[in-house]
């Protein structure tokens, strides 16, 4: 048991935890030990609000420790209960729970004023002890899927949040351009601890980033079992007419074992074993490895008159690392782009089909080459000037595993953003810049907090696609230069 109290703790309140401390008379007073250096009035009380009201709070960051006073026993005594068998954690650091000997908690002015607003936060979600079900109690989930770089599917999804209790349901679908899913748990426990660990992880290294609220939904009704919706209860569901999964309202490719192993056996149904970057300490770890597929596009309409390897390579370098460029040279409005990865492929296609380059609206598709070949020997130097290997370029905008530019992939805009600019170049610099080489300026602004950074609005999507084809790497002085990509907003 606990004995110590805030201002009067010893030493012996540090003792390990053991099956005794758990077998303590009960109290309203729980003590939490080992909590992280800079815990916050919320996050504990994020632990106890699925129980009951939280009437009172005492943190002891110094210590790495928490008291909560529950509004009844009864709540104290569920959360012992359930801590008992499913140890919680908060930002994947185990916390340790149990009775104080304290049947109330004495605070102090100063003390009471830094947790009430976590408090009322945290009971917001209560609408009483034990009468029916807050928002905050409820088992299912709504999750967005921010930067989405890499295709999320329903197994991924049930093989990450299964680790904090078993999965029902699963929903997906596109709202609003994003990737969306309702996840139901069996118990509103085990969402309230999946929300507090994976809010804000990615799911891959730099991206997939998970935003998660509870749903005002206590049940999900799943009526088939497909690659957009499952009912883990119900094997006997029909799979429906199904269309692709769609991302940012194009589609995405079909689902294939090779591109995304299944999490079940297909045929005892049995869970496969996680691999080991999703189960190794701390409890989860997020960056699975990015799927694979086909990473050639084959690209058709361009205008041969203005074309040229290095102009699609910074068009669809936007949205991957570019490998290597063959425009054919028996049809010069066609041409075999080779991405990093099926992923980058996809995405670029997604974006740019259907996009006007140099007056003519062009056609992405997957294309049937595995890789593009580098021209052999013998061949005339016109020929050859049409292949380029870009797999050393500098100019790869992914390269750097986490790389922020994982943040910043937009569908092409009218307003680009503009970045690494030197201090000595001035708004009028910029809008000459872009006026000279003969682009219609409509408005430029900025960042306040950056001036390395800014945002340009020319008259049109295609205007803006042109600049960034001409202008991404410019030289701006000796040593720096500027730097293009689409922006999502406008000025």
């Amino acid at each position: 048991c606990s004995n110590s109290f805030p201002w009067t703790q010893s030493s012996s309140s540090s003792t390990k935890l053991d099956g005794t401390d758990r077998l303590c008379a009960p109290s309203r007073v729980l003590h939490l030990r080992q909590l992280p250096a800079d815990v916050s009035e919320q996050e504990v009380v994020s632990l106890a609000a699925p129980f009951g009201r939280v009437a009172k709070l005492i943190v002891l960051k110094a210590k790495n420790q928490a008291f909560v006073e529950m509004a009844s026993e009864d709540a104290a005594a569920a959360m012992m209960n359930y801590y008992t068998t499913a140890t919680p954690s908060i930002r994947n650091q185990p916390v340790f729970i149990q009775y104080s000997t304290h049947r109330e908690l004495k605070t102090d002015n100063s003390t009471n004023q830094r947790a009430q607003t976590a408090l009322h936060s945290g009971n917001m979600a209560s609408s009483g002890e034990g009468r029916g079900l807050a928002l905050a109690q409820r088992p299912v989930l709504r999750i967005i899927i921010e930067n989405l770089f890499y295709p999320v599917t329903l197994e991924v999804l049930q093989q990450i949040f299964s680790k904090f209790g078993s999965v029902l349901k699963i929903i997906t679908f596109t709202r609003n351009n994003q990737f969306q899913a309702l996840l139901q748990f069996s118990d509103a426990v085990h969402a309230q601890h999946a929300k507090a660990a994976l809010d804000g992880q990615n799911i891959y290294n730099g991206c997939c980033s998970l935003r998660i609220d509870f749903s005002k939904l206590s049940s999900l009704n799943v009526k088939y079992n497909n690659d957009k919706s499952r009912d883990f209860t119900r094997a006997d569901l029909p799979t429906g007419e199904l269309e692709p999964p769609a991302a940012f309202g194009v589609a995405l490719p079909p689902y294939s074992a090779a591109a995304f192993p299944p999490t079940f056996h297909q045929h005892t149904g049995e869970p496969r074993p996680l691999p080991d970057s999703l189960v190794s300490p701390p409890r989860v770890a997020l960056h699975m490895a990015p799927p694979a597929g086909n990473s050639v596009l084959l690209v058709s309409n361009l205008n041969p008159e203005s074309v040229s390897p290095h102009c699609l390579f910074i068009l669809f370098g936007v949205y991957g690392d570019v490998q290597r460029v063959k425009i054919l040279f028996n049809k010069q409005e066609n041409a075999l782009i080779q991405m990093s990865d099926g992923t980058q492929a996809q995405l670029a296609m997604s974006h740019l089909n259907g996009q006007r380059l140099h007056g003519n609206v062009i056609r992405v598709t997957l294309s049937k080459h595995p890789v593009v070949q580098l021209p052999r020997g013998g061949v005339g130097p016109e020929e050859q000037a049409l292949t380029r290997d870009f797999s050393g370029s500098a100019l790869h905008r992914f390269k750097k595993p986490g790389s922020k530019n994982f943040n910043n992939i937009f569908p092409p805009s009218a307003t680009l953003h503009l970045s690494n600019i030197p201090s000595s170049v001035s708004e009028e610099a910029l809008k000459e810049l872009f006026s000279s080489s003969g682009f219609t300026v409509k408005a430029f602004k900025f960042f306040q907090k950056d001036r390395k950074m800014a945002l340009l609005q020319l008259s049109s999507v295609e205007e803006a696609i042109e600049a960034l084809v001409e202008l991404h790497d410019r030289q701006l002085d000796h040593n720096q230069h500027l730097r293009v990509s689409f922006s999502k907003s406008t000025i």
